[in-house]
């Protein structure tokens, strides 16, 4: 039998600057509500796209490539390159926890604990995996398809209108922004993401409370194809105008992760609905490691491969030709 671990106690015991604190991580600016902003230390850049809360006791990165978020555990996951439960059985050698179910406090010899107590942490603490994300009481109303933004990136409006991404105008946090609606599995409309075009950050916006580690972006559609059956193959890509283009060429089988890491929920969709992985992340480091650690995951249940998408670029970018040619397996 393995080594117990409780996931549950280390989370509350364990405040992400500790672990910021433990990596060497002192270059974050601390804002006076509690957030940690700058680089992001998983994915390198010079950009401040890295933001940890220390009321929340979570972190995410806003640069769709990396992706990286969630709690102490998936940000050790993510540093380690390795499980989330290896990542706890590290934390609780590290901060020596016990892997009682009570979360009890960190020695003295653990590095210095963050403002907010275990207890509030744990009121306020919420996963990217939390969930599940419930199903929304309204639609956005009166959204172009037909922005110069969508041709830009070169989504013809059949495509838009498919998917339901467009430019809205109407009032609320996703007003002057691309929303592209994300739905669950049984296709019920549980967010919008909406895509800042004007340079503004965060670059995507997702509403507070949304667990995007609940859902497979574009499943409920993937999983509809005629002819289709749940064993058939998925290909896995990152991010939502990734998952368009290749829809857009001719492969409708496809599905986003919305970001660059594989959450447990989100690998239980996959195993459920598809018996074959066709990995197709981006071209860039952090997509490599990732088609490595997903891959690695994913084989141990399915077969898996993965296309080699050229140096620098993402699925979004390449012309119908070039996603073709990938494809031909």
């Amino acid at each position: 039998m393995g080594t117990w671990v409780d996931f549950k106690a280390v989370k509350q015991a364990v405040p992400i600057a500790a672990v910021l604190s433990r990596y060497g991580i002192d270059w974050l600016k601390k804002n006076p509500g509690g957030e940690l902003r700058g680089r992001c230390p998983i994915h390198g850049g010079k950009d401040p796209t890295f933001q940890a809360s220390i009321v929340k006791n979570n972190f995410q990165c806003f640069v769709p490539s990396c992706g990286a978020h969630g709690n102490v555990l998936d940000f050790v996951a993510a540093m380690e390159k390795c499980s989330v439960r290896d990542a706890a059985l590290k934390l609780q050698d590290w901060f020596s926890i016990s892997g009682s179910a009570s979360a009890p406090p960190m020695s003295a010899a653990a590095p210095a604990r963050s403002e907010a107590t275990g207890s509030q942490l744990a009121a306020e603490e919420k996963s990217e995996t939390d969930g599940p994300n419930k199903p929304l009481k309204f639609q956005l109303k009166g959204i172009d398809h037909e922005h110069a933004y969508l041709t830009q990136r070169r989504i013809e409006q059949g495509t838009a209108e498919h998917f339901g991404v467009g430019y809205f105008t109407g009032k609320g946090s996703m007003s002057g922004r691309v929303v592209i609606p994300i739905h669950n599995g049984a296709g019920e409309l549980v967010a919008y993401a909406g895509r800042a075009i004007d340079g503004s950050e965060p670059r995507y916006k997702l509403p507070a409370g949304f667990h995007k580690g609940q859902e497979l972006y574009n499943l409920h559609r993937a999983i509809e194809g005629e002819g289709r059956g749940d064993r058939d193959g998925l290909i896995l890509v990152e991010g939502f105008f990734d998952c368009m283009n290749v829809h857009q060429a001719g492969y409708p089988f496809v599905v986003a992760l919305m970001g660059c890491s594989l959450s447990a929920p989100q690998e239980e969709l996959l195993l459920a609905h598809a018996g074959m992985v066709l990995l197709m992340l981006d071209g860039d480091d952090a997509g490599k490691r990732a088609t490595d650690e997903i891959g690695g995951r994913l084989l141990r249940s399915v077969f898996v491969k993965a296309v080699t998408v050229p140096e620098g670029k993402q699925p979004d970018m390449l012309t119908a030709a070039e996603v073709e040619a990938l494809l031909k397996i």
